[in-house]
């Protein structure tokens, strides 16, 4: 074993429990200058309900945490390996974005056929195509933090599967995160910020209802984790998850015609993900990139940085 591999292997080892640290300091510096900042609105005239107050504060503070651990984590070498070759990656875009789009075709063709009818194909279009820029900046926010970052780092820890998995499973769990219904402070309240952080958390601990919405979220993590393992490249990943975002959101058009059975839409806020028949088209979809494996993009820069 040579010099640079030891000096290397101690990063390497550090970014799970570094990435873990940093978003931990940045939800503690959120919850506790929340109700400061809210208090400062509400003298300025600015009435914000507190948990919109919370989440912006907690989008600002999380961002200033990881920018600090950047060097440490090495996240300027993961996005640029993740980020590279666009123009050459452009086509599993598009792939990844019709496979996607092909699979929420079929699922909503057999709830069309079950209701025995179909939504207006112009308000169909209309809705798809009102989504596509919301869609893709989902896709391209999500696939950065989950897959290049997250899934990339986690990579340098573990071995291929126990990071896949790892990942897919945090991706799932961050879905659950919701504060709780609007309210507002009235006056200064400094533990405001830490009571609705616990609140946020709890549907972890405690999911309910949502369980088959998270196990749905999870094989679809692991989809989008073995799309950019497979590649190299964050490109295909984004194409799979704004189709799948568009027709998620195209579902409530299709299922107003009729109550689809739990197998076709399962309780929660993406009924569609949901149901077993996602479950199955996830499945379906990782097994097919597993026996048709597709070429990895080359790269330059050292093992290490890649998610192999």
């Amino acid at each position: 074993m040579t010099t640079a591999t030891l000096d290397r292997r101690p990063d390497h080892a550090r970014f799970g429990a570094t990435f873990a640290c940093a978003l931990l300091i940045g939800a503690l510096i959120a919850a506790a200058i929340a109700p400061p900042v809210a208090d400062l609105l509400a003298r300025a005239g600015l009435r914000f309900p507190f948990t919109r107050i919370f989440d912006r504060v907690a989008m600002v503070t999380l961002a200033g945490t990881l920018f600090l651990f950047a060097r440490r984590l090495r996240l300027q070498e993961l996005l640029i390996e993740g980020f590279r070759e666009p123009r050459a990656n452009l086509s599993r875009f598009c792939v990844g974005f019709g496979v996607a789009a092909s699979l929420m075709a079929l699922l909503a063709a057999i709830a069309i056929a079950l209701a025995h009818r179909a939504p207006p194909p112009i308000a169909l279009a209309l809705r798809a195509l009102s989504f596509v820029p919301a869609a893709l900046v989902i896709a391209l926010i999500e696939e950065a933090f989950f897959r290049v970052i997250l899934l990339g780092g986690l990579a340098r820890d573990s071995r291929r599967g126990a990071a896949l998995l790892i990942s897919a499973a945090i991706y799932a769990a961050a879905h659950l995160v919701r504060g709780p219904r609007h309210y507002y402070l009235d006056g200064f309240h400094p533990a405001a910020g830490f009571s609705n952080l616990a609140a946020s958390l709890t549907p972890i601990v405690w999911p309910g209802d949502l369980v088959a919405m998270t196990f749905g979220l999870f094989l679809l993590g692991i989809v989008l984790g073995e799309a950019f393992r497979a590649t190299g490249r964050v490109y295909f990943p984004i194409g799979l998850h704004a189709g799948f975002v568009i027709g998620a959101k195209c579902w409530p058009l299709i299922a107003d015609a009729f109550t689809p059975p739990r197998w076709l839409a399962g309780p929660g806020p993406v009924p569609l993900i949901a149901a077993p028949a996602a479950w199955l088209a996830a499945l379906a979809l990782f097994g097919w990139m597993r026996l048709r494996p597709l070429e990895r993009s080359r790269s330059n820069h050292p093992r290490g940085a890649q998610v192999s």
